[in-house]
């Protein structure tokens, strides 16, 4: 959540005229909806990343003040905890060579941002979770210093009412508690902006969550929490347990947590902005001097700020978007499943392989919304955060067959989802030699079976198996990381292990 909020208590009375203000909010959207005022088609694309810092020695590195001074760039903003940065890059076309385009403005921006942390001994890091991070890293003391971090953790601190429990079972099993939302700093990821119509948002956001799995299945980049290795990404559990204002008597009663996959499938935008209001309480209810209704009334464009601040607290994987540019309102459809790096060329691989998927998905004559259950979808997006490129899904037969099938990642992606991806940019008018290449590397990925997370796990065992200690394998397989990923070369060309030592004299 990016809006500017101002720290201060509430009372009772605060609460009420935010819950009236979200209800005018609300009809002021389905007001815009119905008069048909949002934006035409732009087929405009957003990306934003999160990063770390971390030190010579790979160690997390609590300065993200001082480099972002230096940086002295609106493109770089603050996140959650003085280790993480976000760089935002600004709306593109989707069309021609518009990947290659978001390639360069990246490295232009992550070498000068790196450089910069250098001058106070730090670097970036692109990972889904940082593998050298301790538990007293991830403290209250070591939030960003901006009110709305420091007033959405009392909130939602005091919403819950006791410690927060993170309790992860993977490949090792990990148990602790935190005082506060920090350990949710632990998730760094990329995020991914469609404005779309109202007319053609469902259908996106319908295919977008059963994309995600998918996604997940070849992008994993987390395995690794505490000194423990856990999921193959491991960002999902702990982002839910992390914000759970649920104490275990709510949980047990199926109140829905804040970090959310969702339930069912959609028929318009405006059913999760409802759902948002009728399931989630205020954590921040802090009102606009806007009158929603008041300014639809005299012709204009409403903020909807209640709205769109309730929404930046309600964490869905694809989240609705409410925005105007240009005095002209507009929706997207945020995708939020996805870790950071491990490269620019990984990273742009991951977004092309999403816009075009989500684009074949959207428009296929038998949607896939249509012949898998929800809880289907929601069970794959577990099994790829649990195991990665190896995962197994159920997914629908494809020609004349009605039903589904369990079918490995791997297959699915290579054989059905990498064509429709490649449909789809071309729909989208990417130029070809941009299709080839980025999509070439998530192919790559499946034929070698490799992605961050797996490249991490394998480097991270040879450490051990040379002798070295947890933590010194953790260190070292986080510094031999960040050394790969400023090469540039995309993670399944990685060599695994750490390299040799080179003998004296």
């Amino acid at each position: 959540m990016g809006e500017k909020v101002v720290a201060g208590p509430f009372d009772l009375s605060d609460r009420q005229r935010y819950r009236e203000k979200l209800r005018m909010c609300l009809t002021g959207l389905e007001r815009l909806l119905v008069e048909k005022r949002f934006d035409r088609p732009k087929n405009l694309m957003g990306v934003e990343i999160e990063l770390n810092l971390a030190g010579s020695d790979g160690m997390p590195r609590m300065l993200n003040g001082q480099v972002l001074e230096r940086i002295a760039s609106r493109d770089f903003q603050t996140e959650l905890a003085m280790f993480n940065l976000e760089v935002n890059i600004a709306p593109h076309r989707l069309g021609g060579r518009v990947f290659d385009r978001l390639a360069e403005e990246l490295r232009t921006s992550l070498a000068y941002a790196d450089r910069k942390a250098q001058e106070v001994d730090a670097g970036i890091v692109m990972i889904g979770i940082l593998p050298t991070l301790e538990r007293d890293d991830l403290v209250s003391a070591n939030l960003s210093e901006v009110d709305r971090y420091t007033l959405l953790n009392d909130q939602i601190v005091a919403a819950r009412g006791e410690d927060f429990v993170v309790d992860i079972e993977g490949v090792e099993h990990l148990t602790c508690t935190s005082k506060s939302i920090v350990p949710e700093a632990a998730c760094t990821s990329l995020q991914l902006h469609l404005q779309v119509t109202p007319g053609r948002f469902a259908d996106v956001w319908n295919a977008a969550q059963a994309a995600c799995a998918a996604q997940i299945a070849v992008g994993a980049n987390s395995p690794f929490l505490f000194g423990h290795e856990l999921w193959r990404e491991s960002r999902p559990p702990l982002f839910l347990q992390s914000t759970d204002t649920r104490p275990p008597e709510l949980q047990a009663q199926g109140v829905r947590p804040r970090t959310w996959f969702g339930e069912r499938w959609i028929s318009s935008a405006y059913e999760l902005f409802e759902e948002n209001l009728r399931f989630f309480p205020a954590l921040l209810p802090i009102c606009d001097e806007e009158n929603p209704l008041a300014v639809l009334d005299a012709g204009g464009v409403p903020k909807l700020a209640e709205l769109v601040l309730h929404n930046g607290t309600v964490y869905r994987w694809n989240r609705p978007v409410y925005g105007i540019a240009d005095g002209v309102p507009h929706l997207r459809v945020e995708n939020r499943v996805l870790p950071a790096g491990p490269t620019i060329a990984d990273v742009i691989a991951n977004a092309a392989f999403y816009y075009g998927l989500v684009r074949a998905l959207a428009e296929e004559s038998r949607p896939v919304w249509t012949r898998l259950p929800f809880e289907t979808a929601a069970a794959n997006f577990d099994a790829a955060c649990r195991y990665g490129i190896d995962a197994r899904f159920v997914w629908p037969r494809r020609g004349r067959y009605s039903g589904t099938a369990e079918v490995d990642a791997v297959s699915l992606v290579r054989d059905e989802l990498l064509p429709l991806a490649a449909a789809g940019l071309d729909a989208w008018g990417v130029e070809s030699a941009d299709r080839d290449l980025y999509l070439g590397i998530i192919e790559e990925r499946c034929r070698r079976r490799t992605n961050g997370a797996s490249w991490q796990a394998a480097t991270f065992h040879r450490a051990l198996e040379q002798g070295m200690s947890r933590p010194a394998a953790l260190a070292a397989t986080t510094r031999r990381y960040r050394e790969l990923m400023t090469l540039g070369e995309p993670v399944h060309t990685w060599p695994v292990g750490l390299p040799e030592p080179v003998p004296l004299g």
